[in-house]
């Protein structure tokens, strides 16, 4: 049977003050007044039953995914005691699901972007469950069509095509995973054709990803699997909050897809070209793509403001009784909260991480 995981444990300390460690960003009402984890469960309920979606987050933030998620039921939510990397989580929703379906293929999606159409990621979605069926030792990744030469992003470079019943076209074997290159690089990515944005989405077999974790990440295949083994046991709770913490920390890309695109596991690695418009909302500019901008490029989403002589601004704020106004301010950002305000250049929003490191040394345990 087919199934959806949603990874959704980040901490999006790039938007803060709204991201907060109990408030993280894929649970705020973002885009729209709905969160990116409700986006992210929609676009999977367009080809999956919620009988079907699991999520995957820090088993701190469980009560808050079930108030976004009420379709979601309560045995699907997957609680990590705390994070150890994609590795880790995808082993953990491998395990819990092969001991509820020992065929069990799956899909892993983010929880923190923004992908339109919904009709093409969902079928990308679809090609991808089709080359799992045809070749069940399949890795398959999803490749975003590049519109530049982006140096923040990782690539895969595309080998000969996939032969597939349906006729789709878009299926291809890895050659290689790339590093996030300089720009000359990039550039020269995007000329060739036969380079995507690497999505850090999947769909595999339970099975099939578990043995690879275990040919190549061994000391944590061992504790994921006494996890699974433990439950549907009393020792459930147990099992997890003794073995998750010491799991190795690492992402599945470097423990897993990376060595096996270079043919040193048993598995096919394949990528399924997804034609759509991929925002990551990772940082105040990015958040700003998705909001209502005014004749002078200023991105707000705030019930009181007032511009004057400013352009090429973000701007927002929580509470619907503050007033921001501005006079001659440009390329800024401005993030309102109760408690915290944060203000900087567009071009410092980088920064904002760094920024939340020495709030956390100068009030320890305040404004986070």
């Amino acid at each position: 049977m087919q199934y959806g995981v949603i990874m959704a444990g980040g901490a999006g300390t790039r938007l803060w003050p709204l991201s907060r460690g109990n408030r993280p960003k894929q649970l705020l009402p973002l885009v729209e007044g709905k969160s990116l984890l409700q986006l992210s469960f929609e676009r999977l309920r367009g080809i999956l039953p919620a009988q079907q979606i699991y999520v995957c987050t820090g088993a701190a933030f469980g009560q808050q995914v079930m108030e976004n998620l009420p379709e979601l039921p309560r045995e699907n939510l997957l609680g990590e005691p705390m994070g150890r990397d994609t590795a880790n989580a995808v082993g953990f929703s491998a395990e819990v699901l092969r001991q509820r379906d020992p065929d069990a293929v799956f899909a892993v999606v983010t929880a923190d972007h923004v992908i339109t159409p919904v009709e093409k990621f969902q079928a990308a979605l679809r090609t991808a469950f089709e080359v799992v069926g045809t070749h069940a030792n399949a890795l398959v990744t999803f490749g975003i069509i590049p519109t530049y030469g982006h140096t923040g992003l990782g690539y895969i470079h595309r080998g000969e095509a996939l032969q597939l019943g349906s006729g789709a076209g878009n299926a291809y074997r890895v050659q290689a995973f790339r590093e996030k290159p300089d720009k000359a690089t990039a550039d020269r990515y995007v000329e060739s054709g036969r380079y995507y944005w690497n999505s850090g989405m999947f769909v595999w077999r339970a099975d099939t990803v578990l043995r690879e974790l275990s040919t190549h990440l061994p000391a944590a295949a061992q504790g994921l699997a006494s996890i699974g083994s433990n439950w549907n046991t009393p020792k459930r709770e147990s099992t997890l909050q003794e073995t998750y913490p010491n799991l190795p920390k690492i992402s599945i890309d470097y423990a897993v897809m990376e060595p096996a695109s270079q043919a040193k596991g048993k598995s096919l690695v394949a990528v399924v070209e997804m034609p759509v418009q991929w925002l990551d909302v990772g940082s105040w500019p990015a958040l700003a793509e998705t909001l209502h901008s005014d004749e002078h490029n200023n991105a707000s989403d705030c019930k009181a403001c007032v511009f004057l002589d400013s352009d090429d601004n973000v701007i927002i704020s929580e509470d619907p009784d503050h007033l921001i106004s501005t006079i001659g301010l440009s390329d800024m950002i401005v993030v309102h909260t109760k408690d915290a305000t944060l203000i900087c250049p567009r071009g410092e929003a980088q920064r904002v991480k760094e920024l939340v490191n020495r709030v956390k040394e100068k009030f320890p345990g305040r404004y986070m």
